[in-house]
């Protein structure tokens, strides 16, 4: 772990529809700050840097015709080309860390970092502690579905192109598994945080 001064870091990432934002936010109450990695992320996309960066790697078809992301696109190409995803995460991940760590130095007491990409971006190294949330493959699968309005072969493509729930479970101090109930899920959030607190 990298350390920073007087800063108690707890990232939080897992299975894309694995409920890790129902999970963050209960784990947010516990916490003085909160850095969402996926509001960074959306910033980022915004920034002319990033965007000429992005053309000129992958062409004119990521972007808009007024010069915005054109994230329907974008998301078709990383999803189905590891490669070309590898080349994306590289292009967006410095830039995500660079205002992770701003927003951390400016933070007082116990940081709550929700990071999707916590481990490919390297912001593990930077943790006190990390919390993976995980549920069956179906389930996920299902979830991301609905919630993205988008075929389900589509979404089972989206989980095979990231990390297993035993890669996340084998990496993190801690594991979520949200697969019942939401009083199932608090009654887990709220022993994780005793535990952390206590080891503090």
């Amino acid at each position: 772990m990298l350390a920073l001064p007087n800063t108690n870091i707890i990232g939080v990432t897992g299975m894309s529809g694995s409920g890790k934002s129902t999970v963050c936010r209960e784990l947010g109450k516990y916490c003085n700050t909160v850095i969402d990695c996926d509001v960074i992320a959306r910033e980022i996309a915004g920034k002319q840097a990033f965007l000429d960066e992005l053309k000129q790697r992958f062409g004119e078809n990521v972007l808009n015709q007024d010069g915005t992301l054109n994230r329907v696109e974008t998301a078709r190409i990383i999803f189905s080309d590891n490669d070309k995803r590898a080349l994306y995460n590289r292009i967006i991940f410095p830039y995500i860390v660079y205002e992770v760590i701003g927003q951390i130095k400016s933070a007082e007491g116990t940081v709550l970092l929700d990071a999707p990409t916590l481990f490919e971006a390297g912001l593990d190294m930077i943790c006190t502690k990390i919390v993976s949330v995980t549920a069956d493959y179906q389930l996920c699968a299902k979830r991301i579905s609905q919630r993205d309005n988008i075929p389900l072969e589509r979404a089972e493509a989206r989980l095979m192109s990231q990390h297993s729930a035993d890669y996340f479970k084998q990496h993190s101090h801690y594991n979520i598994e949200n697969n019942s109930s939401y009083e199932e899920l608090t009654k887990q959030i709220c022993s994780i945080m005793d535990r952390i607190n206590g080891e503090v």
